[in-house]
């Protein structure tokens, strides 16, 4: 069985860095790590294998300056191998371009199965799964919770707002993976070691068939024109119980609506 883990580096979360004062979005000249969210989505790609008793984990990752930190920690796990699609074209890629290039990748690797974060930790889209899954052709399953799969059939538990759905789909699928569902191993040194030789194949847009004028600002079909800081939390109410704590409960949650 061949899985494919979509992953994403981004700047460390603990010192993001600044804003580019032309564009308002992130720079990325930084060293960048893998996104944690990305990190279950490897993990329970590895989990998968495992059980299966045979088959291979592939990395799929685009991003710019040839950046492979991330990619190398997600090797280190035991991911066996990566294609890196690195383009000065791709700068300002929306989510729709990132899919064109992610789906383009994924094709040629011809996986079983396709996982990914539900969303990532700098761009919290929530939308690039879905999207490479429509662009393959391809069953799509969100907010999984635990995968298992048979032959050419995948079980997926997924998580909804009242519960959970449990949903049978045909292999090859997409499926996006919730954080905490699996504990993501840490790289042994003999992991990180190793790593350092796994191949990663280092592809430009040409090399997947894609016209710059479909990716990065050419074809973003978004603008950030404000960003503003997060308004900070108000203090919450202190209610001391006088006898009246109940009924001054019940007449907040009546406010707000919630009963």
């Amino acid at each position: 069985m061949k899985v494919v883990v979509c992953v994403k580096q981004i700047p460390d979360p603990a010192d993001p860095g600044a804003l580019d004062p032309e564009t308002r979005t992130l720079r990325r000249d930084v060293k960048l790590i893998l996104d944690e969210s990305d990190s279950y989505g490897v993990e329970m790609a590895l989990q998968l294998v495992d059980a299966a008793g045979e088959g291979s984990v592939h990395l799929v990752s685009m991003v710019p300056n040839d950046e492979v930190s991330g990619l190398r920690t997600a090797l280190a796990m035991g991911a066996d191998s990566a294609t890196l699609v690195s383009d000065e074209a791709l700068a300002g890629s929306d989510a729709l371009g990132t899919s064109r290039v992610l789906a383009a990748a994924i094709e040629r690797t011809e996986p079983d199965l396709v996982l990914a974060a539900t969303e990532s930790s700098d761009g919290y889209t929530g939308v690039v799964p879905a999207q490479v899954a429509e662009l393959l052709g391809l069953p799509s399953v969100t907010f999984a919770k635990e995968i298992a799969v048979e032959g050419s059939t995948a079980t997926v538990r997924r998580q909804t707002e009242s519960g959970a759905d449990l949903v049978e789909c045909p292999l090859p699928a997409v499926v996006s993976v919730t954080a905490g569902v699996v504990e993501p191993r840490y790289p042994s040194f003999r992991g990180i070691m190793q790593a350092k030789n796994k191949p990663v194949d280092q592809l430009k847009i040409a090399d997947l068939g894609i016209a710059a004028e479909r990716v990065g600002w050419a074809g973003a079909g978004q603008e950030i024109t404000d960003v503003a800081e997060a308004p900070e939390r108000a203090a919450g109410e202190v209610v001391v119980d006088e006898g009246d704590a109940h009924e001054r409960i019940v007449a907040f949650l009546d406010e707000l609506k919630v009963i």
